[in-house]
């Protein structure tokens, strides 16, 4: 399937058996792509003893622990081919992933997000919060996780406003004169969850000021782990969010730099949702067996975008359960699940060493 056909589709059309047959034919492409194009890619798979050929069932797609695209340079297309790098936002102190996106992939992870946030907030463009700074753009060739986030959901701008300044303090100036021009209107916020936190819900409340937004919309991702350590529950966030800001819904997504466009949005009964772009399996810690429904475990995302580096299949450092499959109230299609916390880092390691003797 072109890409152009396989972004056409609608982003949660397929009941579980067609997507199935979508997964078994497209993977199998990929991996092929893949191997034939990326050295490194190869090597992992022969040493690992993969065949070439044939279908792929999606739980057997040869997955690769995140941790490698720190270690190694896996990129599918020659080097003057790339159109940027995304990095991703690493803990302090790890090297970040480096992710090799051509024009075809860039085009395509593009189009998968439009058609998946239109699926919640509608078409229409809207006056664009960003809950960053500016700064976070600066370098436009390597992109990080959270440039990359701002640009993509750019698309759903009529204008834009940054409300951080360079030193991540509220902008109240440039955000009051914003919300004057826009005032009575529907608003997009984004932001990465602890700096909507830390620098924005925590920075009104310490004024005492409340924004009126209402009928707005905040959509934020990342970053639970830095707010791990400041015992804010998701309801807490949500429910704070609200109050600080004014909004009438707040919905979270998971995402990752190795899969940018194929994000999984938040319905508004809470759940997390695979597109017809992207899927996840729940493994097993100890065998990476397949997790049951309700049973948690390391979360492997799948995605059908990345055609410029080998990140089809990629094992999370996140845990997580499989809530259901295309049984969710909200009528969406395909699976639905929770993120719950981060797995341990050794449970990880162990399927990166497999690859690394």
């Amino acid at each position: 399937m072109t890409g152009e056909e396989l972004t056409g589709l609608a982003p949660y059309s397929l009941p579980r058996e067609e997507k199935r047959a979508l997964y078994r034919r497209e993977l199998a492409a990929l991996t092929r792509r893949h191997r034939e194009r990326c050295p490194e890619y190869r090597r992992l798979l022969d040493a690992l003893g993969i065949a070439a050929e044939g279908e792929l069932e999606p739980e057997d797609a040869p997955m690769l622990p995140v941790s490698l695209f720190k270690e190694l340079e896996l990129r599918s297309v020659p080097r003057e081919e790339v159109f940027k790098t995304l990095a991703s936002s690493g803990t302090t102190g790890q090297k970040p992933s480096k992710i090799f996106l051509d024009g075809e992939t860039a085009s395509m992870q593009q189009r998968a997000l439009y058609q998946i946030v239109s699926d919640f907030i509608g078409e229409k463009r809207l006056p664009f919060l960003v809950l960053d700074s500016r700064n976070v753009l600066r370098d436009r060739a390597m992109f990080s996780a959270r440039g990359a986030g701002i640009l993509g959901f750019s698309m759903f701008a009529s204008k834009t406003c940054y409300a951080l300044d360079d030193g991540m303090g509220l902008d109240w100036d440039g955000m009051r004169d914003f919300l004057a021009a826009h005032r009575g209107e529907r608003l997009l916020l984004f932001g990465f969850t602890y700096l909507v936190w830390k620098h924005v819900v925590r920075a009104l409340e310490e004024r005492g000021e409340r924004l009126d937004l209402s009928g707005s919309v905040l959509i934020h991702g990342g970053g639970w782990k830095k707010l791990a350590g400041e015992a804010v529950s998701r309801e807490e966030f949500k429910e704070r969010a609200r109050r600080a800001l004014g909004v009438e819904a707040v919905l979270d997504y998971y995402g990752m730099a190795e899969q940018t466009g194929g994000v999984y949005m938040e319905c508004p009964c809470g759940h997390l949702h695979a597109s017809v772009w992207s899927d996840v399996i729940i493994r097993r810690p100890g065998d990476y067996g397949v997790c049951a429904v309700g049973e948690p475990g390391v979360i492997e995302s799948l995605s059908l975008l990345p055609r410029s580096y080998p990140g089809h299949a990629v094992l999370t450092e996140d845990v997580g359960v499989l809530l259901g499959e295309d049984g969710c109230p909200c009528g969406r299609l395909g699976k639905y699940f929770a993120v719950t916390g981060r797995a341990p880092r050794a449970e990880v390691r162990g399927c990166s060493d497999t690859y690394g003797g």
